[in-house]
């Protein structure tokens, strides 16, 4: 191993072997499991994307150019390569070279910075890595230059969009014009890996500092994440997944891996989300499953681009993310007529989710029944002891989804794994008489007014109810007083959005308790998103800086 990454599973690798002999591992690798899908269906569309369509066929080709190129550049096994790109068939692309020369792939989302490129490619000890020349209004190419002096782990900067001086160009070496037979042989270079070794960085911003890092193997994706991928597939075949969200967040991990590699289906992608963007897709690529954050669908449900777009090739709307409210589940099964699926997840290895065949009342309310060929559910008290079924307590869990521990951060390993592997959500919840997961609320996503912990998400939940209501984020704006002060900031329906006293009335009405009420009102168009495709809350923030404060 030639960079920096330390690789240990906190799983017993007998339980690996167990999940194995089961049949919930493929024990295959990624890149063996895309070469099988390129020689079933060779002309098949692997990626439609704002660059056009590339075809199973031509995605190979252009990964077997790319690996090469990585090789020659002296990326081995066991390096780590990162990858900041809009989503588009040059993400696939990376992604599946890094896995076939066995080294692990660190993607992260345009949108993220100078200081958390440097902390990502640091503590990961990256070798090399691929970005755009440019993007968005932003000179990667040059920041990465500029840091190179800082990371001594970092020799090779691939660029695309361009040249860049002392960076290698990516768009020659990424050519779909290379048909290769699958069955031809190898070079020797190509890795026959080991299935229980890393193949990709999942990145999660959570509540530290930095950016936390975690490492996957070959199974626990294409086990645990595909058979997420299964369960709501509803027989689907092939799969025409739109995804919305960055391919460079954990939620975007379920694409170039999951739907190309072990699904065998078509990707759809837009470079950078706007409802007029996710209209034309539908429109035109026809998908069967819609991946997004609630935000996202709530920007899509208010856009007058999705009025007349027909949907009835849509078999299911998939959000994630963050917690999700009634009545914009109400409007995506009403507009898009279909399933709505629930999902409750994160890059630590957490995932549950609503089936295609439950009962509304459970997809409104909880986050489905635990998978345990995904991972299986705990809830414990603060000594780690199971508490009864219907009681509150934290949820942990493990399962062939389970990831092998956190980047070259023991720290984290002691914070957020448990003995054996189990991995400590920092959520509360519970199971109720029919084994449905309810998350009641994050550990730690508080608001503390005056001594008193109040709970966002409650206020959140409660506001969008207001018929002239469309999306909420309540937040805690700093007092010098109590601390903290409740905020809310709202989208509004068509027309004009309520004001202060008429949404507080109404909450009242709803049986909201009086120290809980919002205090500051602030309204917008829309709700920006960050670099992970998430409601972007420090920019959110600023507005109560920036609002006069009411007298």
């Amino acid at each position: 191993m030639t960079g920096s990454l330390s690789t240990h599973d906190l799983v017993p690798s007998d339980l690996r072997r167990e999940w194995a002999a089961l049949g919930l591992y493929p024990d295959r690798t990624l890149f063996d499991l895309f070469r099988e899908q390129v020689a079933a269906h060779p002309d098949r569309a692997a990626v439609i994307c704002d660059d056009g369509t590339t075809t199973y066929a031509e995605l190979y080709g252009a990964v077997l150019s790319f690996a090469a190129a990585l090789h020659s550049a002296g990326v081995r096994p066991g390096d780590v390569v990162g990858s900041q790109q809009p989503n588009g068939w040059r993400s696939c692309v990376v992604d599946l070279a890094v896995a076939a020369i066995g080294a692990v792939v660190l993607p992260y989302p345009p949108g993220r910075g100078r200081r958390e490129t440097f902390a990502l490619l640091g503590r990961s000890g990256a070798t090399a890595t691929v970005t755009p020349v440019h993007w968005d209004n932003f000179d990667y190419a040059a920041t990465l230059d500029s840091l190179r002096g800082e990371l001594p782990a970092l020799r090779t900067v691939f660029v695309i969009g361009g040249e860049h001086p002392g960076c290698l160009p990516a768009d020659p070496v990424m050519d779909r014009g290379n048909r290769v037979d699958p069955a031809a042989p190898l070079p020797e270079w190509i890795v026959d890996g080991d299935p229980d070794g890393p193949v990709r960085i999942l990145v999660s911003s959570g509540s530290e500092a930095e950016p936390k890092m975690i490492l996957y193997s070959h199974n626990a994706l294409a086990g645990g994440r595909g058979a997420f991928m299964s369960g709501i597939a509803g027989g689907v075949s092939p799969l025409r997944n739109l995804f919305l969200p960055p391919l460079g967040t954990s939620y975007g991990s379920l694409g170039s891996f999951i739907t190309i590699a072990c699904h065998g289906g078509t990707l759809i992608l837009v470079r950078k989300f706007s409802p007029a963007a996710a209209a034309r897709a539908v429109r035109e690529h026809r998908p069967t499953h819609v991946f997004g954050v609630p935000a996202v669908f709530q920007l899509m449900l208010g856009s007058a681009e999705f009025a007349d777009v027909d949907t009835d090739s849509i078999r299911a709307v998939v959000s994630g993310g963050s917690k999700i409210d009634t009545s914009t589940i109400e409007e995506c099964i009403a507009r898009f007529d279909c399933n709505f699926v629930n999902l409750y997840g994160s890059a630590d290895g957490v995932n549950c989710y609503t089936d295609l065949d439950d009962p509304t009342e459970k997809v409104h309310t909880t986050v489905g029944r635990p998978d345990p060929r995904i991972a299986r559910f705990r809830i414990v008290d603060g000594e780690g002891r199971d508490v009864p079924q219907g009681e509150e307590g934290e949820m942990i869990c493990r399962g062939p989804l389970s990831p092998m521990c956190y980047v070259n951060a023991p720290e984290l390993d002691a914070r957020y794994r448990t003995q054996g592997g189990w991995v400590r959500t920092g959520d509360l919840g519970f199971v109720d008489t029919d084994g449905y997961l309810t998350v009641v609320r994050r550990m730690k996503d508080i608001i503390i007014r005056g001594g008193k912990n109040i709970s966002p998400v409650e206020v959140e939940l409660l506001a969008t109810r207001h018929p002239a209501v469309r999306a909420a984020i309540c937040l805690g704006v700093p007092d010098p007083v109590l601390g903290e002060r409740i905020g809310l900031i709202v989208v509004p329906e068509a027309g004009s959005a309520p004001g202060l006293p008429e949404l507080t009335t109404f909450l009242t009405g709803l049986g909201l308790e009086q120290g809980k009420l919002p205090e500051r009102l602030v309204v917008v168009d829309d709700l920006p998103l960050g670099a992970a495709g998430k409601v972007d809350k420090p920019k959110l923030a600023q507005l109560f800086t920036d609002a006069p404060v009411p007298a």
